[in-house]
């Protein structure tokens, strides 16, 4: 792993640990935005309020007695791939690992909402980490805290997971519950959750209006960060590396929070028509799809492949990303150099 910074923790994957469908715990990105919380509180449950007929107290044991499911997901994060941008934004310094895929199980947040019984005229759900802690450009400490469209929150695959890849969550990746929204950033995946409320107006909190916005500096309005953009990496061979002459399979992960990866194009040395990688079947609809290319890699010397992939709503990864002030969402076609001898 890669360290971006201690405490908090932030870490990201190297491209050869995507080489399987499913990302080991050990291996899978981690971003914090305050320090970890204390587990103690936290394995006290769950607690669910707002506008609501009955509010609740949920332990560990009442959620797994609402029915768990297990669905692999690809989270990444909206950051992922800011050190592309030029020039650099401010934030955390990822390149492109802050992404992996896991298999979460969990309870749907829908039974959840169901069972306290909805008042009318909620519009939100809002999810409340137990991390606490002052960025820098507010004075007062705030919790990390987001809200989701109340149909996204009633997504009966949005999960309130407490595992991962089969065994408990770890501390750093959320546990012992953390919110799992399939399909969008990885900010909306609150972690370490300890309070959910239905909320009648939107909810206008700093990591919601402040932070994770489109924000591009000009007269544009801010649009928020959600839905993750189409995206495809090249995950072997891997940059700078040598191959032998002859042919060689480029292998590679793309994944689009709009639906289905339809397609991933190749293009090798900039000058030849882009080419059609093969696509493999994905674990499930919300995970990425893993793809492979027969290179003929006859001719010896320097050469540069680039993948881009298109979903099945006809979004395309662009050449460059547009520039945006905090440096989310760019999902620019990935070039990679191989020399071939």
């Amino acid at each position: 792993m890669r360290i971006l910074s201690a405490e908090p923790l932030n870490s990201e994957s190297a491209l050869e640990d995507f080489g399987e469908d499913i990302t080991p715990q050990s291996r899978f990105f981690v971003r914090s935005h305050f320090p970890r919380p204390d587990r103690a509180p936290l394995k006290q449950g769950l607690e669910v309020g707002g506008a609501v007929e009955q509010a609740l107290h949920l332990s560990m044991p009442d959620l797994e007695a609402m029915g768990t499911r297990t669905l692999p997901v690809t989270l990444e994060c909206a950051g992922n791939g800011r050190t592309g941008l030029r020039p650099v934004p401010t934030g955390e310094p990822w390149a492109l690992g802050a992404v992996g895929t896991a298999r979460w199980t969990g309870v749907p947040l829908r039974a959840v909402l169901e069972s306290v019984r909805l008042r009318p005229h909620v519009v939100e759900i809002l999810a409340i980490g137990a991390d606490r802690g002052r960025p820098a450009d507010i004075a007062a400490e705030i919790p990390f805290a987001r809200s989701l469209p109340l149909a996204k929150a009633m997504d009966p695959d949005t999960l309130l997971a407490f595992q991962m890849n089969d065994r408990p969550i770890s501390p750093e990746h959320g546990a012992p519950i953390r919110l799992i929204v399939p399909g969008w950033y990885g900010m909306a995946s609150v972690k370490w959750l300890e309070r959910i409320e239905a909320l009648t107006g939107p909810f206008r909190g700093y990591y919601q209006v402040g932070r994770y916005i489109y924000d591009a500096v000009d007269d544009s309005p801010h649009t928020p960060v959600s839905t993750m953009r189409v995206r495809s990496l090249i995950v072997s061979p891997l940059d700078t590396k040598t191959v032998h002459r002859g042919r060689v399979i480029v292998r590679g992960k793309a994944w689009s929070g709009d639906g289905e990866v339809a397609r991933v194009q190749i293009t090798v040395d900039g000058v030849e028509v882009s080419q059609d990688a093969r696509l493999l079947p994905p674990p499930s609809p919300h995970a990425w799809r893993p793809w492979e290319f027969a290179w003929d890699a006859t001719k010896p010397g320097r050469h540069v492949l680039r993948s881009c992939a298109t979903d099945a709503k006809g979004n395309r990864q662009p050449d460059v990303a547009r520039w945006n002030r905090y440096g989310y969402g760019n999902n620019a076609m990935q070039s990679i150099a191989v020399t071939v001898q």
